[in-house]
């Protein structure tokens, strides 16, 4: 079946953008700067930025990156305004100002601040989207109607908390002290900095090893507070003995020698499917680790060296030519302690202290939970709805392997114990694929580069053509659907598969 609709009635069609954080920010601008005319983004902050919002950036918070890596195309990203002392890293600050001036020049009167989702669901007919919302200024709630929705949480919207960590927990144990999460550290960081000038012992515990519990941390240290960091496994770092040219900077060089699903280059296809290639590509990434650790003089018994791979995880810190207040140096000085490998496991019985996994027990004035976030879809969606677009995690297919001939990606390190291997159906990282030809429904977060939204997010408006197989293997049936997707000058063939297993597909 082949379905057509003409493009400009499309573009007059309402569209909802769930966040107002960078995906949803530049996601809206792309809508408008192709043509759409009615679209409106929601979030629950009061201002634009997500993440950057005003009201959840804290003193001493920066970016992982050096300035030069993050900025929307239709909007140079200034210099950092404490250049020297920031080692030319974006601060909170100057995120938060960058997001407030993109979303005054080009969002104007298109963000719904202050508005809570409370549930997202189709129309009553079948098509179209009704988002329940809670006004958070009037405590009203009502159902706005959109013809199309781009979901824009990305994966720093809901707060993860040990349920052995939480407030409730603390107080159930008699903790009487300070127990709040990394993003609401902007809210309580007077009251420690206050509580901390009348108690010389005060002493903070940080539980988390990523960059939040780095940055954390080190603001207390430099005001002279007492910071323990708890982690299993902290964040990888690269660090550089001069800075490095913005030529070198912005080229292929890491891409590279980093695996992709598209090996461009006959360089590319060397270094990742030769045992050669791996021996190189694997000694590259060794030799950048070291030479990081080196730069930041992290010790050789360290814990700073249980970090994740610079090469397998995704969780890597730019630390530049490294500050001279910066967290390596503050722990180097004495001023951070470290504990790890180990978790904080509960509060202790005396109302004053945390109890570690192996049975130690630490003093605590407050107590921070860098303990990241969790995905915001399960408390917007139904499971039915869930169900509905196909973005519910499932078992990885084994029925194709697109990575097999990966020699650098033999031998991966072990599943994290707690976490189940899970895979999700998402069309180009944009599009559920099982709603695919329903165009009304599109994701947005992991890559917020305004050409990639340009060539993808065209998804309103592709075409398509479905033909769908049966067939009968030793008593069960199988369909097989193949979806033929054309979106402006783009042609691929999506092909979905669904019996007794959930519904997989391959591009």
């Amino acid at each position: 079946m082949v379905e057509l609709q003409a493009t400009d009635s499309i573009r007059q069609q309402s569209v909802g953008i769930i966040g107002a954080g960078a995906a949803g920010l530049i996601t809206g601008y792309t809508l408008l700067h192709d043509g759409f005319q009615n679209v409106q983004l929601i979030t629950r902050d009061k201002s634009a930025g997500g993440v950057w919002s005003k009201e959840r950036v804290y003193p001493g918070v920066s970016i992982n990156s050096v300035h030069g890596e993050f900025r929307f195309s239709p909007l140079p990203m200034p210099p950092p305004m404490l250049k020297e002392k920031a080692g030319n890293r974006l601060s909170g600050e100057d995120m938060r100002a960058y997001m407030a001036t993109f979303s005054d020049t080009f969002l104007a009167g298109k963000i719904q601040f202050e508005t809570d989702i409370l549930d997202i669901r189709r129309g009553e007919d079948g098509s179209g989207w009704e988002v329940q919302v809670l006004d958070l200024k009037t405590g009203n709630k009502a159902v706005l109607s959109y013809v199309r929705i781009v979901l824009c949480t990305g994966g720093c919207s809901q707060a993860r908390v040990p349920e052995s960590l939480s407030p409730k927990a603390a107080e159930q144990a008699g903790f009487r002290e300070l127990v709040a999460h990394s993003s609401e550290f902007a809210s309580h960081v007077d009251q420690i900095l206050s509580e901390a000038q009348v108690n010389p012992d005060y002493s903070v515990v940080v539980v988390g090893g990523g960059k939040s519990a780095q940055d954390i941390s080190s603001h207390l240290a430099r005001h002279g507070i007492r910071a323990t960091v708890v982690f299993e496994k902290t964040d990888a770092v690269l660090a550089y003995p001069i800075q490095l040219p913005d030529w070198l900077r912005k080229s292929r060089c890491l891409g590279i020698f980093s695996p992709h699903i598209e090996l461009r280059t006959r360089l590319e296809r060397f270094l990742h499917t030769t045992t050669l290639g791996s021996m190189i590509t694997h000694g590259f990434w060794t030799f950048l680790t070291w030479s990081s650790l080196k730069v930041l003089k992290v010790s050789k018994d360290s814990p700073l060296r249980n970090a994740h791979s610079v090469f397998w995880g995704i969780r890597t810190n730019d630390e530049g030519t490294g500050r001279k207040d910066g967290f390596h140096a503050l722990v180097n000085q004495g001023k951070i302690r470290l504990i790890a490998p180990t978790r904080a496991e509960r509060y202790a019985s005396d109302g004053e202290s945390i109890i570690l996994q192996n049975e130690q027990t630490i003093r605590a004035d407050a107590v921070i939970l860098a303990t990241g976030f969790s995905s915001s879809w399960t408390s917007i969606f139904s499971e039915q709805t869930i169900e509905e677009l196909g973005i519910g995690r499932h078992p990885p297919s084994t029925d194709v392997d697109e990575w097999g001939h990966y020699k650098t990606l033999v031998s991966p390190p072990a599943t994290h114990p707690q976490r189940d291997q899970w895979a999700s159906s998402i069309y180009r990282g944009l599009v559920p694929a099982k709603n695919i030809t329903k165009r009304d429904f599109a994701i947005n977060g992991a890559v917020v580069s305004s050409i990639t939204i340009h060539k993808y997010l065209d998804i309103f408006l592709i075409h398509t053509v479905t033909v769908t197989f049966a067939r009968r293997t030793n008593g069960t049936v199988h369909y097989e659907q193949w979806v033929w997707v054309r979106g402006g000058s783009a042609l691929d063939i999506v092909v979905l598969s669904w019996g007794q297993d959930a519904l997989t597909f391959h591009a």
